[in-house]
Formats: structure tokens, sequence, C-alpha cells
């Protein structure tokens, strides 16, 4: 009986410290390789040309490969635009369940090919507006002039 108590209990711990049912279908469902097909700015009208991530302008990176790996959370991007640098950008990420409900947080770290941050273990918090296995809309806001600013980002898995 003590044996199957510690067992219980055990289970109880590493069941707190793991992710949630929500966060794991999630990883599970970004898991993969996916094109990032549009980016558009909800809310606001005119022409803008973004700087995403500290890192390629919106049109660098549309129709970006990206691959995400789930057993470890790390992936990589790539521009296919000829006239952008066409390297691969490694990165880390994360899952995290927003306030018990069923939407998520993506969290996005860049790294380098070994995975060690390149920013100083900054990151990215992107809200997932919507996630299913053939489709993926991210939504980050940034500040622009004083005021709240979002960009959308529309991927579908290939």
């Amino acid at each position: 009986m003590r044996k199957f108590a510690l067992l219980l209990i055990a289970t109880i711990l590493f069941s707190a410290c793991g992710s949630g049912k929500v966060e794991r279908e999630a990883r599970r469902t970004i898991s993969g390789d996916w094109m990032l097909t549009e980016i558009s700015y909800p809310g606001s009208s005119g022409e803008f040309d973004v700087t995403l991530f500290d890192d390629a302008t919106a049109t660098c990176l549309k129709s970006s490969d990206w691959n995400f790996v789930s057993n470890n959370n790390t992936g990589y991007y790539v521009p296919v635009n000829p006239q952008c640098n066409t390297e691969l950008r490694y990165f880390i990420w994360s899952v995290n369940e927003v306030d018990g409900t069923d939407s998520y947080d993506f969290l996005l770290k860049p790294t380098n090919a070994d995975h060690k941050s390149t920013t100083g273990n900054q990151g990215y918090r992107i809200n997932i507006v919507n996630l299913t296995g053939t489709g993926m809309i991210w939504e980050h806001t940034v500040n622009f002039e004083g005021e709240p600013f979002t960009i959308r980002m529309n991927f579908t898995k290939k």
C-alpha cells in the first residue's frame, strides 16, 4: 500500500510539472512543416512592410518555410524570396495556455544553429488566434507611434 501511495504522489507531482492538455495538443498540431502564406494588419489601412522578429521584412518572410519540432521545441524558418537573405533562422519555441482557457500564446526565441540564444534570452510572445491541422493564425501586437499595432500571420501546413 505504501508503494502505491508513493507512486500516486510521484505521478501527481510529475503531471503537475508537465504541460497541460491544451499545450500538448497545440504542440503536436504545430509540429511539422508550414508556409507563412499571408501577412496582414487588421484594423489598419495603408501599405506596411514591417520588420518581424527584428530580422526580416514582411516582404521577405511572405511565403517563407517554417519547421517546428515538438519533441525538443526547436525549429527554423527560411525566407524564399531571392532578393532577401535566405539563410536558415533557428529558434526555440513553446506554447503556453492563457489563463486556463483553450487559447494559447506562442513563444519564439531566436537562436543560432546550436540553439543558443542570439538575443540575450529575449523572445517574442505571439497570440495563436486559430490552430487546426492545416492552418495556423498568429497575431503579434507591437507599439507603433504610441498605439497598438497588430500584425497577423497566416500559415498553411505543408
